[in-house]
């Protein structure tokens, strides 16, 4: 086993051991419950509908504090302020990394950026069981991350499922590779993200991208993932049939964050 799969084992393992506490402190029935009562007043399908506009670049712009491959990324952040910016930048969406142990983020983040803006927020986290999908649903999320590599092809359908048919959100399905394409078409995802960064190495090769959106068999919209920086990438991915893509890295250094997204719109000022 590499020491990539190593980590990616610790950190679902983490990710579960954090779940059995939660799950013991609160009952299914309960955040199922929020969940519900939280998807009434929310927007059905909101990423989907903000991916699916033709004439812009649709950022989804990512508030993450730190990752296991370069640290602290952006110290004392205040995720409402940094999702306001954002908005004015013009994203189209915005990603919250909420896992706690390796990317020191958190629910709370979310439910901040929830409570500054009215974009589509996108929860980024290691989910692996229904609890989870509720749980997201009851803080604010209109979206979800679902792994393949991290989730047998039954756990993908059925939260998949979960989250876009019962509660109306939108699952964001990633894959590296060509096999894990092929599991997310299978399990009828409707937005697929094509993750340039390997999870098991962290190296980054933005090919991976257009090698995999080559090779797609359904209609999903696809999302560019990971190693964006410029107009430049996010034009060329354009190109190639991606209507999203997710940035994070970029902005969370910006001194501005605003201005640096205007820039990956190509504009200026």
């Amino acid at each position: 086993m590499s020491d990539g799969q190593d980590f990616l084992d610790k950190i679902i393992a983490a990710k579960r051991s954090r779940l059995a506490r939660a799950m013991a402190e609160r009952p299914l029935a309960d955040v199922r419950a929020a969940a519900v009562t939280a998807r009434r007043t929310a927007n059905a399908h909101a990423l989907r509908s903000a991916l699916a506009r033709a004439d812009q670049l649709n950022v989804i712009a990512e508030i993450k504090r730190a990752s296991p491959s370069k640290g602290d990324l952006r110290r004392g952040l205040e995720p409402g302020e940094i999702a306001r910016a954002y908005q004015a930048g013009g994203a189209a969406a915005v990603s919250v990394l909420t896992e706690e142990d390796y990317f020191l983020g958190s629910l709370a983040d979310l439910r901040a950026v929830r409570a500054a803006c009215a974009l589509p927020v996108l929860r980024k986290d290691f989910i692996v069981g229904e609890w989870q999908v509720y749980e997201s649903a009851a803080a604010g999320a209109d979206a979800l991350l679902l792994i393949v590599a991290a989730l047998d092809d039954e756990t993908l359908l059925s939260l998949r499922r979960l989250a876009e048919d019962e509660l109306g959100m939108d699952a964001l399905v990633e894959v590296h590779t060509l096999a894990e394409l092929r599991r997310a078409e299978a399990c009828g995802a409707r937005i697929v993200g094509v993750n340039n960064r390997d999870l098991r190495t962290f190296a980054v090769n933005v090919e991976t991208s257009v090698e995999l959106i080559a090779a797609r068999l359904t209609d999903a919209l696809f999302v560019s993932e990971s190693g964006l920086s410029t107009n430049a990438d996010l034009r060329w991915l354009r190109a190639q049939g991606f209507a999203g893509f997710l940035v994070g890295e970029t902005l969370m250094r910006a001194d501005e964050p605003a201005a640096a997204l205007r820039a990956l719109h190509g504009l200026h000022g």
